[in-house]
């Protein structure tokens, strides 16, 4: 059973960490993304 609760805790970090590098370097404004002439609206 503490095997099972330190899987789900390191699983829960890593999804917190991945949120965190994905909102903050993957992301681009709206702006940004919408600059493309291509891009549908």
């Amino acid at each position: 059973m503490r095997v099972f609760i330190v899987a789900c805790l390191t699983a829960g970090i890593i999804a917190i960490g991945a949120a965190g590098i994905l909102d903050n370097l993957v992301q681009e404004s709206s702006s940004a993304a919408f600059a493309e002439p291509a891009a549908r609206i």
